[in-house]
């Protein structure tokens, strides 16, 4: 993708060749320096860029690292592509658009790993505000590693090891002579692009640039000058001398998350981020990054201004920028969750209102659905008060197509492409098949199934036309695979909810999008008591209704779990996800003895 419009290029002359150097937004504003990596060039940070400046407001530098697009290519090569003649390109960039203030720097790949040296050496000092880091280690610190499972061979560390041995198998092949540039400018760069579409799943378009071939071949240096030197004789000073936020794609081919177990060593005040995605995040997730991004720049200018102490808003270890660490860490969630924009149905109470409480202390931003407007208002104000990001009310019968379509539109238009989908809202029926109408079928079947039905179509094709993934969950209900005399317009409901959820997992999968259906059991929630027992008269259907709010009460299992369940099943990506220990033994049952399951069908209830 070429850059968005409005960009102001300029020459930055520094150690005989000049840089390309771009920049979007107010000048007046904290000036973020985007780095990019190998074999990209500045365009890579295209999306998230035009973000980070138009809808956070930030001044937003991009450069050509030597010898990438349009900056200039050192000669001779050897040696023109060393951490120290790097560092004095930033230095430079630096100095021309930011004189009198420290930068935020934000690196990918290589251009993570040359800042890893910016903001670990002294001569850089009070130029640098915070990094934030992804997808590529400090050499430094990658040597250390290295020294330390050598010098203690545990089984563990071999195989830890072996492992970065094996994604770095393309480390190897750039210091062979002449191959890679061979590669580079034949075959493998006009290639290039539709591989990091099929394996990356980075969105088409006009990205990579034309300069790929040249960029790829002269960055191969930036490996022959580094990494055989550093890795043999890592600094021992390499201590960070800023905040860093460290985000690590769980999906990275080419690099272990065991690299960082040992970063706080290095970095005194880390932040960590974890995002499920490929190597390729400035493409495949820019609206996370800049989120976060934004987020942490936010935290540590608010501390440069005396307003909010960073040590006590959270930039420590596995914390959010944002609060105090308290609840929004316990819930181990954060690194996950935090900044993702997580829409939730039914969200007024019991399952839907605690799974909402649940995003909110993972300092996401939450926005609580539901047909009851004071419930939902009260629900999102007490996210904001324990955690979330921001939290909005948006009083919607999810029965409704027209006001579905609305509140589409209207997320999309105020808060962006949700994130993580939770459609919970759902009725409870009960009575014989005999007993239920027409208008009763049409009833539960327009709440349970086509109010999912409506998500899924409406925000579902919103995160696939993104094109950055997202993930859906569906509630369905042990009764999806537990046939019940008494529950046959209910159960049917909850069965077609999860044979959508399967369905739809398998289309979206190649979009990263995943789809969780939830079955829970007898949970403590209010839908008892708001349950339709049909083919009884009102007296009998309430005495139905306390006594079967009394046995659920009984049972006493917290809608606390299944939000926790929840909350699990996106970060593994699961797919059925019974919850109680009755609703695992219906599910075990219904794939090993469904005889068992359809005698206990016959049983009734007892009067």
């Amino acid at each position: 993708m070429t850059l968005p419009e409005g960009v102001r290029e300029r020459r930055v002359r520094t150690g005989g060749i000049e840089l390309c150097v771009a920049e979007l937004g107010d000048p007046g504003r904290p000036t973020v320096v985007l780095v990019h990596g190998y074999p990209d060039s500045k365009e890579v940070w295209a999306e998230a860029a035009s973000r980070l400046a138009d809808r956070h407001g930030l001044h937003v530098v991009l450069y050509d690292v030597r010898g990438h697009g349009r900056s200039g290519v050192p000669k001779p090569l050897r040696g023109g592509f060393t951490l120290e003649k790097l560092t004095d390109d930033f230095l430079a960039v630096a100095d021309a658009v930011s004189p009198d203030r420290p930068v935020h720097l934000v690196g990918h790949d290589w251009g993570s790993v040359q800042s890893w040296e910016f903001v670990t050496v002294e001569r850089t000092r009070g130029r640098i505000a915070s990094f934030t880091s992804m997808s590529g280690p400090s050499l430094d610190h990658f040597g250390h590693w290295i020294d330390k499972r050598l010098a203690r061979p545990t089984p563990r560390r071999i195989g830890q090891l072996l492992g970065q041995g094996a994604k770095s198998w393309y480390v190897y092949l750039l210091h062979t002579p002449a191959l890679p540039e061979l590669a580079w400018r034949g075959p493998l760069g006009r290639r290039w692009p539709g591989i990091l579409r099929r394996i990356e799943k980075v969105p088409a378009g006009d990205y990579p640039t034309p300069s790929l071939p040249s960029d790829a071949a002269n960055g191969a240096w930036l490996y022959r000058d580094n990494v055989r030197t550093r890795l043999r004789r890592p600094r021992p000073d390499a201590h960070a001398h800023v905040p860093v936020q460290l985000i690590t794609p769980t999906g990275d081919r080419f690099l272990s998350e065991r690299l960082y177990d040992e970063l706080e060593e290095w970095v005194p005040r880390l932040t960590r981020r974890t995002l499920s995605t490929g190597h390729w995040v400035p493409r495949t997730r820019p609206d996370q990054l800049a989120f976060w991004i934004n987020d942490f720049v936010t935290a540590v200018e608010g501390e440069r201004q005396g307003h909010s102490a960073v040590e006590t808003a959270g930039v420590s270890r596995r914390s959010n920028t944002r609060r105090s660490v308290g609840r929004v860490a316990d819930n181990g969630y954060a690194e996950r969750f935090g900044g993702q924009l997580v829409l939730l149905t039914g969200a007024a109470s019991g399952i839907g209102r605690a799974t909402a409480f649940a995003f909110a202390e993972a300092g996401a931003r939450v926005i609580a659905v539901d047909r009851d407007a004071q419930g939902a208002a009260d629900t999102a104000e007490r996210c904001r008060v324990i955690g979330a990001a921001g939290a909005w009310a948006e009083a919607v019968d999810v029965s409704d197509e027209r006001a579905m379509e609305k509140l589409a539109e209207r997320v999309l238009a105020q808060h962006g492409v949700v994130d993580v989908l939770v459609n919970n809202a759902g009725i409870g029926m009960s009575g014989s098949f005999f007993d239920t109408t027409s208008e009763d079928w049409r009833k539960i079947l327009d709440v349970n199934l086509w109010g999912v039905i409506h998500g899924c179509r409406l925000f579902g094709r919103q995160m696939a036309e993104r094109g950055q993934g997202g993930h859906i969950v569906n509630t369905a209900s042990a009764a999806a695979y537990l046939p019940s005399r008494t529950l046959p317009a209910y159960s049917t409901s909850k069965a077609a909810v999860l044979m959508l959820s399967e369905c739809l997992r398998a289309e979206l999968a190649g979009q990263d999008i995943g789809v969780t259906a939830i079955c829970p059991g007898l949970v403590r929630t209010n839908i008892t008591a708001t349950a339709a027992f049909v083919g009884v008269d009102a007296e009998e259907e309430r005495r139905r209704q306390k006594r079967s709010t009394r046995a659920y009460g009984i049972r006493n299992y917290p809608p606390e779990k299944v939000a926790s369940a929840i909350l699990r099943a996106v970060t593994l990506n699961e797919a059925v996800v019974p919850v109680t220990v009755e609703a695992r033994g219906a599910y075990a049952l219904s794939r090993f003895l469904p005889r068992a399951l359809r005698a206990l069908a016959r049983l009734g209830p007892s009067v």
